[in-house]
């Protein structure tokens, strides 16, 4: 969720910091800061908001003192979202002791107690943050054993919970120590002789090193100028060398870009697996379905929504039971869990807090698990017993569009994998969906024609008490994405329904000012949607009818093309959503890239 950076080296220091955390926004912050430590003196500036109000404050006030080709310095630098303590400078990161900074990303479960321990020895605390109490403890055991690297690791023995770690001290001024448990962290070097770089992920070390390590929970070190120490063996490895990921490519807003994106990276996460006879994935064994008669989903956020929509298709096309669960829910319901029983974890970051721990709960009860993922080397990559990565590249909208596209192409794919497998489909079956499969890049196609029609009706839709987006089947979950995007870019209130449920309630909300955006596939239960739609309109819901075929009493209609499958249809009215939910946005003013109060890699509960 926040984001972290270091630097050890002889170039500008505090660029270096701020072009990491610029190609950290996308993770979600509210605050951000960087610490610099030359020639023995600190410099630290926070601000609130953007980061480009941190940069100004560094543009006024900061001189590189006694910058030379010779001169060594370090730094470390943050972007905060909050989790104890309101978004303020006083409670942005890098957070000071007496002659230490330190950064961290996630939670310190303990930190009260530790709080409470520190004050009573003495230590004074200026923030409402549980991060201080990591630079306070560190300074407790170096004021004693005057022995900074067997403080840090006292420091870190008594932490409890999520945390990557970086911390600085006046002590060893050309030094930086690091800790990673639960929360992402990068080690690299730097391009030039004794450049050292860290980062919460690959984004800022792109261009500025050409080897990496991934570190894993419980590795520790030290960097300096001359080594990079770890407590445990690592494995080093390379990163690509282009941004072209980060530039808007003419687009207005990323989430724009990555919208029309969808049809190429589906096609790369078909790459290899999608063959002439059915589906191939080498990442996983045909045998870790044996004895399996159940599939349990867990996810959270867009990643449900995907996994919800793959639960129909699992159980249509492999014929075995299939479960979906919210992670965070899950992980306090006390579940059974069954060794027939086939754990897959959705997640776009691999990260998700919540996701990754029910993950562990299921590999602690002896299920078989897959991780569907769009980052390697993630924390839920390294725990799963597979993974299958969606190739969706690096996405910085917050709000999640080709996650989702690609998510639910790899699990159809991984449906239509276990039917073969399982033997329970008929050929020609299998080859409808193939063709199906090869046809949902042009369904995924961004049209000029629909795109401008969500133009015009987004200005209709910028009051009223709320929206219902109503679906069946697989339509349902598409309604729930449909309404969570809604909400994440806009802050207009909207939920999502299947449509039969309409009249066991939800009804009793209809009138003009209700907005209800119908999703009226022609291929699947086109009739019952079409009855549950009459209904709403009876009763003067504002209809916005998405569907190849026109509906007469429509106020407004999308019409998208026709197609032969269901699942075409689909992600042609995913473009559609997705583009009216932006466009509203912008009728709106908001910032679409980052929504208020919203992160896009949620590593804390």
């Amino acid at each position: 969720m926040c984001g972290i950076v270091g630097y050890i080296g002889k170039k500008d220091t505090s660029k270096i910091l701020l072009d990491g955390l610029k190609d950290l926004e996308y993770r979600g912050y509210d605050s951000a800061g960087i610490a610099i430590l030359q020639n023995s003196k600190f410099d630290i500036f926070k601000a609130v908001g953007k980061i480009a109000n941190l940069e100004e404050k560094i543009n006024l006030q900061y001189c590189l003192p006694c910058s030379t080709k010779e001169t060594i310095s370090l730094g470390i630098g943050h972007t905060r979202w909050a989790t104890h303590g309101k978004p303020t400078e006083l409670n942005a990161h890098p957070h000071l002791g007496e002659y230490s900074y330190v950064v961290h990303n996630g939670i310190i479960e303990n930190y009260k107690e530790l709080k409470e321990e520190l004050t009573f020895a003495g230590h004074k605390f200026v923030s409402q943050t549980d991060t201080e109490v990591i630079v306070h403890l560190f300074e407790y055991y170096n004021n004693k054993l005057n022995d900074p690297k067997a403080s840090f690791a006292k420091t870190v023995e008594r932490l409890e919970g999520a945390y990557s770690i970086l911390l600085i001290t006046k002590s060893e001024p050309e030094t930086i120590y690091f800790m990673k448990h639960g929360s992402p962290l990068i080690v690299a070097k730097g391009k030039e002789e004794g450049e050292v770089l860290f980062a919460s992920s690959d984004s800022p070390l792109i261009g500025l090193s050409d080897a990496v390590v991934y570190l894993e929970d419980g590795v520790m070190g030290i960097a300096s100028t001359t080594a990079i120490t770890f407590n445990q063996e690592v494995s080093w490895g390379t990163l690509p060398s282009s941004k072209q990921f980060a530039q808007k490519d003419g687009f207005r807003f990323f989430m724009e870009k990555e919208i029309y994106e969808q049809s190429d990276v589906v096609t790369d996460a078909m790459l290899g697996r999608l063959k002439d006879n059915g589906i191939d994935f080498d990442e996983i064994d045909p045998s870790i379905i044996d004895g399996i008669n159940e599939i349990k989903i867990c996810a959270c956020g867009t990643s449900y929504h995907a996994g919800l929509t793959s639960s129909y298709l699992f159980e249509r096309l492999a014929k075995v039971r299939t479960s979906v669960e919210i992670a965070s829910e899950f992980r306090y319901k006390e579940p059974l869990l069954t060794p027939d029983t086939l754990f897959i974890v959705i997640s776009q970051s691999g990260e998700t807090a919540d996701t990754l721990e029910a993950l562990k709960m299921a590999k602690a009860a002896g299920l078989k698990s897959i991780a569907i993922c769009n980052v390697d080397n993630s924390s839920m990559t390294r725990v799963a017993d597979a993974t299958i990565l969606t190739r969706a590249g690096i996405e910085k909208g917050v709000a999640s569009t080709k996650a989702f596209s690609t998510q639910t192409v790899v699990l159809w794919m991984l449906g239509l994998y276990f039917a073969k497998v399982r033997g329970v489909m008929e050929s020609d079956k299998l080859a409808s969906e193939l063709l199906a499969l090869r046809e949902t890049p042009k369904a995924l196609k961004v049209f000029d024609h629909i795109h401008e029609k969500t133009k015009r009706l987004s200005k209709r839709y910028l009051h009223g008490h709320g929206f219902f987006f109503i679906g069946r089947d697989v339509f349902f979950p598409l309604a729930l994405e449909g309404a969570l995007k809604l909400k994440e870019i806009s802050y207009l209130h909207a939920e999502g329904y299947p449509a039969g449920e309409m009249k066991h309630g939800p009804i009793a909300l209809a009138d003009p000012e209700l907005f209800t955006i119908a999703l009226m596939p022609q291929n699947l239960l086109y009739d019952k949607i079409k009855s549950n739609v009459e209904e709403l309109s009876a009763r003067d819901s504002t209809i916005c009818a998405i569907s190849p075929l026109a509906f007469d009493l429509a106020d407004d209609f999308i019409k998208t093309n026709s197609a032969d499958h269901y699942m075409l249809e689909f992600f042609e009215m995913l473009v559609a959503i997705q583009l009216l939910s932006m466009e509203i946005s912008v009728r709106l003013g908001n910032d679409v890239d980052m929504p208020r109060n919203l992160a896009k890699s949620v590593t804390v509960e």
